[in-house]
């Protein structure tokens, strides 16, 4: 045989199934974390089987991180992107009213490094656990050529069971109030512009410290997306919560318009919180006006809830009861569905 034409094996191509075998014995303990009684059969199988009680109502919903993930890869920490895949699932399918039942993730990567992937599902095992939700299964999957050594990214997949009274567009009318529950930092939108501000315009480092925060760019930037099941599923359930609107992707005015009814408009007030040392950075170096700043960021916002006005009141006293620090920043009125931020109070 030709030297040239020797046997080649999967691992010379750049796929190690011996690696992927391994780690699939470690992540068994994190999945068995998870599991309910709805669980039926056992880890490793080629599907994850859940048993449905009565006649349930459905929502599912998928997504990723973004490029935090590449963040988390300069701070060599990868925990935390895994929880933030499951709590920005956990929020867009309460905000169709669902609790969550079960949840899969999808790792691709260029050579699979196997502490980093358990790293990644430990963090989404974790919160699982948090949120009442059991990973049921995911995919590895090792892809030299696609990624390079090193690359990561990650996909979440949740579905939920409806369980709480939320109308959405339906329910909200004129004199709504909108009531902000505060993000943790950027979530998992917006890295993109963070990076090219703090690592190529400003030249930080990962460890140098966010100015004006007392705390390193890493630990600002891979801060966990907030979820926000647990404060809100007491206003949920009782039925004071018209709508929930979960800023990601669009900012506020891109996701609000969402719940916004054709014959409604709404206004933000922009005087009714401050932002904070880091978007005040972002917003400051990056030179966007509060249209394009507020439809590309959080801005200090996770989620809002539309309320009635006699609700708003008791609804933020529930939430600060809850730990978190909820304001009133806005009202629904009459118009075409437009959102607009007044800087004026």
């Amino acid at each position: 045989m030709n030297p040239e034409e020797r046997e080649l094996s999967y691992a010379d191509a750049g796929v190690d199934i011996r690696a992927a075998e391994g780690l699939t014995e470690r992540l068994a303990s994190l999945v068995a974390s998870t599991r309910s009684e709805s669980v039926r059969g056992d880890f490793g199988s080629f599907g994850g089987r859940f048993k449905l009680l009565g006649d349930p109502e459905l929502v599912a919903s998928a997504d990723g991180v973004g490029t935090k993930v590449l963040v988390a890869r300069m701070a060599s920490r990868h925990d935390t992107v895994g929880e933030d895949l499951v709590n920005h699932c956990v929020n867009d399918i309460l905000a169709e009213g669902a609790t969550p039942l079960f949840f899969l993730d999808y790792f691709a990567c260029g050579t699979l490094d196997a502490d980093v992937a358990y790293d990644v599902v430990t963090g989404i095992a974790r919160g699982c656990r948090e949120n009442g939700c059991s990973l049921l299964g995911g995919e590895t999957a090792e892809m030299p050529g696609v990624y390079d050594p090193g690359d990561y990214d990650l996909a979440g997949f949740i579905v939920g069971r409806v369980t709480l009274p939320i109308p959405g567009r339906a329910g909200v009318s004129r004199g709504d109030r909108l009531v902000a529950l505060p993000s943790s930092g950027l979530h998992t939108n917006g890295y993109s512009l963070a990076r090219a501000i703090l690592f190529e315009r400003l030249e930080l480092a990962i460890d140098d410290e966010y100015p004006g925060t007392g705390e390193s760019v890493g630990s600002i930037l891979l801060k966990v997306h907030r979820s926000y099941l647990r404060p809100l599923a007491a206003p949920c359930a009782r039925g004071a919560i018209h709508a929930l609107v979960h800023v990601t992707g669009g900012g506020i005015p891109g996701n609000l318009k969402r719940v916004l009814p054709p014959d409604c408009d709404a206004r933000v007030d922009l005087g009714s919180w401050e932002p904070g040392a880091v978007f005040d950075l972002l917003g400051r170096e990056s030179g966007l006006g509060p249209d394009d700043l507020y439809g590309t960021l959080n801005m200090g916002v996770g989620m809002i809830a539309v309320v009635a006005p006699s609700e708003a009141e008791e609804v933020v006293e529930e939430l600060r009861g809850a730990g978190v620090a909820a304001f009133v920043c806005g009202e629904v009125s009459a118009g075409r569905g437009r959102v607009s931020l007044d800087s004026d109070g």
